[in-house]
């Protein structure tokens, strides 16, 4: 059946050969644009974050992007492609359910495929003992988190070892004994004709052997489940998009095998005073038009506390002043990037009758050369006029 989610490129709005900082770029464009707190209650908003999410886990890693390219949704479980046994993709049919057709319709095949494939077909069984599956979790967290890193608690529902049985699937005090349907072979061999048909034991899926007497709790799966309390640990300097693994965290093993890893993607919300960009933050300040004009030291917010700035005489609104060593602690180099202060400049509201006097005796103090800005501009209305008259004469 063909697989209809939607493309991992066209999900991010990106050419097929994109390079990896178009596609960083694109998902911090659209998770900005459709993350949950900035859409509450937007359910397609939020279904639409996680197709992103999604997108930018597998196009941001360089091997999974290669498998993704080559075989699509199918190279991590979602169809046809690698890992799924003898499977293909050809305009959407899955050549292993063809050829399952094709056995069941002759009462098996599997020792035509032997003699001139040299692989023999058969039905996809489950081993006595399988690791368990990998897990994701997305998880928000705040913007101090994602800076000077955290501590998080995590409850999650997911297949735990049955407390009974201890992860074996058997009742206590019994074990596995020989498949009386296989003889302990693994394998059921029917010969019809000239063909001899060999399929996996369906009682024991291959293993030869069975559960003498399986747990009633878990009906021998050897898991339920439960609720696990995993504890996680977020490194200073991740940001949106960060994957977090943690090895063997996963769903438990069936029967006693490995347990899966668990996956947490990052999501950073955004924060009412600090902008991240890169290693960078950035804030905007509103500072007295007197600072401005006469210069002076304010207290400026950091992700790292508060600090001191100084103001030079005549600072114009919208001057950037840096902090050098005060932003993000990169996690792979180790240094830290820079916090750089946007200053706006506020003029007071409300004045009174005297400060409305004070301020206008000022002004009759200052002469057009305090003003450069307005006088250049002022010269070149005038060459303006002068032209246009000309033209009108």
């Amino acid at each position: 059946m063909p697989d209809v989610r939607p493309d991992y490129y066209e999900v991010l709005g990106i050419p097929r050969d994109a390079s990896a900082e178009d596609i960083k770029k694109a998902y911090r464009r659209l998770a900005l644009q459709y993350h949950p707190d900035r859409n509450p209650g937007n359910k397609a908003a939020e279904e639409k974050f996680k197709q992103i999410s999604e997108a930018y886990e597998v196009l941001s890693d360089p091997e999974k992007r290669r498998q993704y390219d080559q075989f699509g949704h199918a190279a991590f479980g979602g169809g046809p492609g690698p890992g799924g046994g003898f499977t293909g993709g050809f305009g959407g049919i899955d050549l292993e359910e063809a050829l399952r057709t094709f056995m069941g319709a002759f009462g098996g095949a599997g020792s035509i495929f032997d003699d001139f494939f040299g692989v023999g077909v058969e039905e996809e069984g489950r081993g006595e003992s399988h690791r368990g599956g990998d897990l994701r979790f997305d998880l928000e967290i705040d913007f101090e988190e994602a800076v000077l890193g955290s501590r998080r608690e995590l409850q999650l529902p997911m297949l735990q070892p049955c407390p009974d049985c201890g992860g074996s699937g058997a009742e206590r005090g019994s074990g596995r004994e020989r498949c009386r349907h296989c003889g302990g072979r693994g394998m059921i061999v029917h010969s019809q004709g000239f063909f001899q048909v060999r399929r996996t034991c369906p009682h024991c899926h291959g293993t030869g052997e069975v559960l003498a007497r399986p747990c009633r709790t878990c009906r021998g799966e050897g898991r339920v489940k439960a609720r696990r309390t995993v504890e996680l640990k977020i490194p200073a300097g991740v940001e949106t998009g960060s994957r977090l693994r943690l090895a063997g965290h996963g769903e438990a093993g069936f029967r006693g095998g490995a347990a899966g890893d668990l996956y947490v993607v990052l999501h950073v919300r955004p924060h009412d005073v600090f902008e991240r960009r890169g290693d960078d933050i950035l804030c905007e300040v509103p500072i007295p038009f007197d600072v401005a004009i006469t210069g002076g030291e304010i207290e400026v917010p950091t992700i790292h506390g508060p600090a001191r700035l100084k103001i030079p005489a005549g600072t114009e609104s919208g001057r950037m002043f840096r902090l050098a060593g005060q932003g993000v602690r990169n996690p792979r180099q180790g240094v830290h990037g820079d916090h750089f202060v946007r200053v706006r400049i506020e003029v007071p509201q409300r004045l009174s009758a005297r400060q409305r006097k004070a301020l206008e005796e000022l002004r009759s103090l200052l002469e057009p050369s305090n003003y450069p800005e307005i006088t250049e501009f002022q010269r070149r209305v005038d060459r303006y006029y002068d032209r246009k008259a000309k033209l009108e004469a």
